[in-house]
């Protein structure tokens, strides 16, 4: 029995541990994957974006001196955290069940929508025109597990990130993409790339910041300092830096 006892306290309390980790090492390693604007991405070879310009506000409220950002990839994202690779994925990570039992979610930090994105001329208009079309999507993102799911009849074509989706659109190597509908119009203006949304939404994502499974203690203090951020303005300043205007704290009302 004491044994038992011994065991479940040191459990629990590695479970609690990660804020006081971070800022006892004063600093916290944030994965994300660098190239999907303009939530997070490298301008100039620094980390920019949304997403960064969260983490870094984060990390002062919490008391934490420095932020750390490694590069990764959605699929690489969960068991990154698991290992401990890094300490949380800030990163427009949807929150779902299935993630959910594998890592824990801060609340909701920003929301996002799938949109398909077609060439200018193209007829495409909604999402039953998708079947029989070769799909664009960037592997192991929500987006492409939608395409799997609710086009069957498509061909669907896996990439790294967003840009090289969409010129394949461009370049008539694809006939779509579906991509975020902040994100794809960011790309196409810096790009160049002709291309543009077409219909409807096809599906709402809310997305949060993700950490290993148990971190109670941070998880409350992540959820207070967005609820701070969003109640005081400053996710609305950073939204609107970022998403064209776009006021992300009135997105989230209601999430």
């Amino acid at each position: 029995m004491l044994v038992v006892a011994v065991a479940g306290c040191g459990a629990g309390q590695a479970k609690g541990d990660l804020l006081e980790r971070v800022k006892a090492a004063g600093v916290i390693r944030v994965a994300q994957t660098q190239a999907n604007p303009p939530w997070n991405f490298l301008e100039n070879g620094k980390p920019a974006g949304y997403d960064v310009d969260v983490a870094n506000e984060l990390a002062k409220r919490l008391g934490i001196a420095r932020v750390e950002f490694v590069p990764s990839n959605f699929q690489s994202f969960i068991a990154g955290v698991q290992a401990g690779r890094f300490d949380a994925v800030i990163s427009g990570q949807t929150i779902t069940e299935e993630r959910k039992k594998q890592v824990d979610f801060s609340r909701p930090y920003e929301v996002n929508g799938i949109s398909i994105f077609v060439a200018a001329g193209s007829d495409i208009s909604g999402l039953a025109d998708l079947n029989g079309k070769k799909v664009a999507v960037t592997a192991g993102t929500t987006q492409a597990a939608f395409a799997k799911k609710s086009i069957p009849g498509a061909d669907i074509k896996t990439y790294d990130n967003a840009t090289l989706g969409l010129t394949e659109v461009a370049r008539s190597r694809a006939d779509a993409a579906l991509v975020s509908r902040f994100q794809g119009a960011f790309l196409a203006q810096k790009n160049g790339l002709t291309v543009k949304p077409a219909g409807p939404l096809l599906e709402s994502e809310v997305n949060g910041i993700s950490f290993a499974k148990g971190s109670t203690t941070f998880k409350q203090a992540v959820d207070k300092a967005l609820g701070d951020m969003i109640s005081e303005g400053t996710l609305t300043a950073i939204s609107k830096k970022w998403l064209g205007g776009l006021d992300m704290a009135e997105q989230l009302k209601g999430v």
